[in-house]
């Protein structure tokens, strides 16, 4: 009976492999081919079908064995825009620049210098987000266009630059105002500072308008927080912005409130000057009475002490 059973077990179990081997797929058995040729064929078959997944995985399986031969610039080629079409921007930009750096002489060598830089564009997040890889892609693209200036594809590189120098100048900006909107007396001076950089930086942003709008408002509120002794000079400043302001865009939508913060500030300015003059008169007084008696206690102490003797 023993025996009866254990033959079944061993039938089943043998059954059972050949069932599960004989349901390996196609795409499972070529992948455990030895038979590399027919491998790489059926993985260009996949990647012009659109199956790029499975394209890109037979792609890097054959990479190392296919190295120093005569189509590994072709797979090197396909396997980064299968990564490109799966969207693995990460994958895609280190493949297209290994291409690059590999065939300096192919002449796909350019393409994929580009699309390396476009891909770190591609990846680029929103403005709202840490720009490092904005910062990178302008690099990279930069680059591009330093290697390849009469290149087509330079243009379009530089139009890419000025789109990525766009999102860091509105982040740039976004930040600014979010210290204004805080509306706290260290935020003031700090959104001065920002929305300052932001026009040091970007001399020819398109929002300089409301830069300079924002940053006479600052300054006003900056100023107006301080301590009297300060908010003369800093109300000046608010001046001198506003008068550039002025002189850059005389026909603003903002320029009627503008006005009524400068005839504020003019009305300030006065108001401080005559409370630090009068802090000085207080003190001034307050120094003498304190001499005064200091005086009048040491004539005491003075009659004390001969009286004593």
């Amino acid at each position: 009976m023993f025996l009866k059973n254990h033959v079944f077990s061993l039938i089943v179990g043998a059954s059972l492999l050949f069932v599960f081997g004989s349901c390996k797929s196609k795409f499972e058995k070529l992948r455990a081919s030895n038979n590399i040729q027919m491998k790489y064929q059926e993985a260009i078959k996949y990647y012009e079908k659109e199956k790029y997944s499975k394209a890109l995985t037979l792609f890097e399986d054959l990479l190392t064995r296919y190295r120093g031969t005569a189509d590994a610039e072709d797979l090197a080629y396909y396997t980064a825009y299968a990564s490109y079409r799966l969207k693995d921007y990460i994958s895609a930009r280190y493949h297209f620049k290994q291409f690059a750096q590999n065939y300096p002489n192919s002449q796909r060598a350019e393409e994929c210098r580009f699309m390396s830089a476009y891909c770190f564009y591609l990846d680029s997040p929103r403005s709202n987000l840490d720009q490092e890889n904005t910062r990178k892609a302008i690099e990279e693209l930069q680059l591009f266009v330093n290697l390849y200036p009469e290149s087509d594809r330079a243009k379009e590189a530089s139009e890419l630059i000025q789109t990525l120098r766009d999102k860091l100048e509105k982040k740039a900006f976004d930040n600014a105002k979010l210290y204004y909107n805080m509306g706290l007396p260290d935020d003031y001076r700090a959104a001065v500072i920002a929305l300052e950089n932001v026009l040091k930086q970007y001399p020819d942003t398109k929002h300089a308008e409301d830069v300079e709008y924002l940053l006479i408002k600052s300054q006003y509120l900056f100023a107006d927080n301080s301590y009297a002794h300060r908010q003369e000079e800093r109300f000046n400043q608010m001046l001198d912005y506003f008068e550039s302001f002025s002189e850059h865009f005389p026909e603003s939508k903002y320029g009627s409130e503008l006005k009524g913060l400068r005839s504020s500030a003019e009305r300030k300015i006065s108001l401080a000057i005559k409370r630090v003059e009068e802090d000085k008169k207080l003190r001034k007084q307050q120094e003498e009475e304190l001499g005064i008696s200091t005086s009048t206690s040491g004539q005491a102490s003075s009659e004390e002490n001969k009286e004593k003797n």
